[in-house]
């Protein structure tokens, strides 16, 4: 029995819905994974404890003067494990939830180290992709953290990469460099897992807008002219017993099962929360995925 008419007649409108209900659901995991991510109470966040007090106090010192020089954010992240996760999205999301830069101008940089899982990223934000390359990137992990982890040195490869990623954002990359002519190193340009998020959703709604259009003459019942029936819902094409000529179509369920859904507007939203306990959070940047991966 049809329980409803959806006018005017929008081929897409199915499409769209599933679209809407996707991203929702890929809103709520978003969420739901942010929870398991440490909070930003410093620019050394410590979670995995391998960075010695004196260090830690000198490199928070180091970075917060670098900062205030140029306003470029750099932050040192240090956790037990990834739990199973690979260290390129974890450190996208924790440079996203964190908001690491400037709004607008996305100068964020993130060392991260995962200890338990002996991996290393240097999470680049958009603005600084063009200095801090992915080739600076990936000699500072070869030659300055690699080395030293293996030594047992976390604080000493971590403050090492730390002097060699200002001084290249400073505008000195010449030695940098030198060390990339002596041991070349490939560049890398990971895909933006949100970028490609959103174009899966983009091809859903075209293309289910697409089937929708097209496939209920082919596959479907015809019940009378210009009226099909396909996957439990009708559809009007053209000019249908009703005598109207829109040139588009419209379906309707027949469905009776009382259910729906609605993407509603709770009035809840969803913040960082980067700003908890230490009185120091990010400006709003974000990142794109520069920057390289390592292990020791």
């Amino acid at each position: 029995m049809t329980v409803g008419v959806f006018n005017p007649p929008r081929p897409g409108r199915a499409a769209a819905t599933i679209g809407i209900a996707l991203l929702t659901m890929l809103t709520m995991l978003f969420v739901a994974l942010a929870a398991d991510l440490p909070a930003l109470t410093g620019r050394v966040v410590d979670n995995a404890g391998i960075i010695d007090a004196a260090t830690k106090a000198a490199l928070t010192q180091k970075l917060a003067d670098f900062e205030t020089k140029g306003s470029d954010q750099i932050v040192v992240a240090t956790i037990p494990s990834l739990d199973g996760e690979e260290i390129e999205p974890y450190a996208n999301r924790l440079f996203r939830f964190w908001k690491l830069g400037q709004a607008g101008e996305n100068n964020g940089v993130l060392l991260l180290v995962a200890k338990n899982d002996h991996k290393m990223r240097i999470e680049v934000g958009y603005g600084l992709e063009g200095t801090l390359t992915d080739l600076h990137t990936k000699l500072i992990i070869e030659n300055d953290m690699v080395p030293a982890f293996r030594a047992g040195d976390f604080s000493g490869g971590i403050s090492k990469a730390v002097d060699d990623m200002v001084m290249v954002l400073e505008g000195n990359p010449e030695e940098l460099e030198a060390r990339g002519k002596r041991n070349p190193a490939d560049r890398s340009t990971p895909i933006d897992p949100v970028v490609a998020v959103f174009l899966i959703l983009w091809a859903a709604m075209f293309f289910g807008g697409l089937a929708m259009a097209f496939l209920p003459p082919i596959f479907g019942t015809k019940l009378s002219p210009g009226v099909y029936k396909w996957l439990g819902m009708t559809f009007r094409y053209g000019q249908g017993p009703s005598g109207s000529s829109s040139g588009s179509s419209s379906w309707t369920t027949s469905s009776s099962s009382g259910s729906g859904w609605s993407s509603g507007s709770s009035g809840s939203s969803w913040s960082s929360g980067s700003s908890s306990g230490g009185g120091f959070s990010g400006g709003g940047g974000s990142s794109g995925g520069g920057g390289s991966s390592g292990s020791w």
